[in-house]
């Protein structure tokens, strides 16, 4: 496969804390990528660095063939990567066809004048962008709320709007921060069916997530942090048997 994201070396400290040492990763295009390990392993502080929340100390970093700096998330964004987060981020009081096209806005051509003056094209512009919008809303399966409120959806159907909303950027990486995170039974089952449906057509998903079961049923890779550090990464069934990852993470009846 190719690798879509690869990245080696990555170190960063907070004061006197060192969160990343050496950290290397790579995700191949058109898979499904886990990140796991313990509490306060570092997964959230690698996709802090690697989306431009937070600027590296060390590392090399080469995504779609080119290297990459990700040193905001505009810039990130303009390159090609999506996340969601730990907790949600949404705009509660706008619809939730509105904070899908908020998402699709950052493809936009219109600029300042043309939303002022709304111009032919831009009109034009903004009518694509709710059609493409409809159209993701329909394949999360949030046809139904179009109209209302985000904050009024249920939990787990906020984690798919998220996930809508991160797609209408038009990635080439989705980074998904604990998806199913407070979700029940039933969500997570409809959480997995559209993160196979995501690959299935042609999207790359980098997951970090605490769900094992989860994670070894969609994933097609493995990386384990702990303490900042990698201690192992390859298949799901490498991973599960491995000591390290026992010891740190699974746990014996893990295996």
């Amino acid at each position: 496969m190719t690798k879509l994201l690869d990245v080696a070396g990555v170190s960063k400290h907070f004061g006197g804390v060192q969160a990343l040492e050496g950290v290397g990763l790579n995700v191949p295009e058109g898979a499904i990528v886990g990140l796991i390990g313990p509490n306060g392993a570092g997964k959230t502080t690698f996709f802090n660095v690697i989306t431009g929340l937070y600027p590296a100390d060390s590392g090399r970093f080469i995504f779609a063939g080119k290297p990459y700096s990700p040193k905001s998330i505009a810039q990130v964004t303009r390159s090609g990567i999506a996340r969601t987060f730990q907790n949600i981020r949404l705009f509660g009081e706008m619809s939730v066809l509105e904070n899908v096209m908020v998402g699709c806005h950052c493809k936009s051509r219109a600029g300042l004048f043309g939303a002022i003056f709304r111009f032919p094209s831009t009109r034009r512009e903004e009518a694509a962008i709710r059609s493409k919008s409809l159209d993701l809303l329909a394949y999360v399966g949030l046809s139904d709320f179009v109209n209302i409120q985000a904050r009024h959806l249920s939990y787990g159907h906020q984690r798919r709007l998220e996930i809508a909303r991160a797609l209408a950027t038009e990635p080439k990486l989705l980074a998904l921060d604990e998806p199913a995170a407070g979700m029940n039974a039933t969500e997570k089952r409809e959480l997995k069916e559209l993160l196979l449906r995501i690959r299935a057509d042609g999207k790359t998903i980098l997951l970090i997530e605490h769900d094992v079961n989860l994670v070894m049923g969609i994933c097609d890779e493995l990386t384990v942090l702990d303490y900042g550090k990698v201690i192992a990464a390859g298949s799901p069934n490498d991973v599960r048997s491995h000591p390290e990852v026992i010891r740190a993470y699974l746990g014996q009846g893990a295996v």
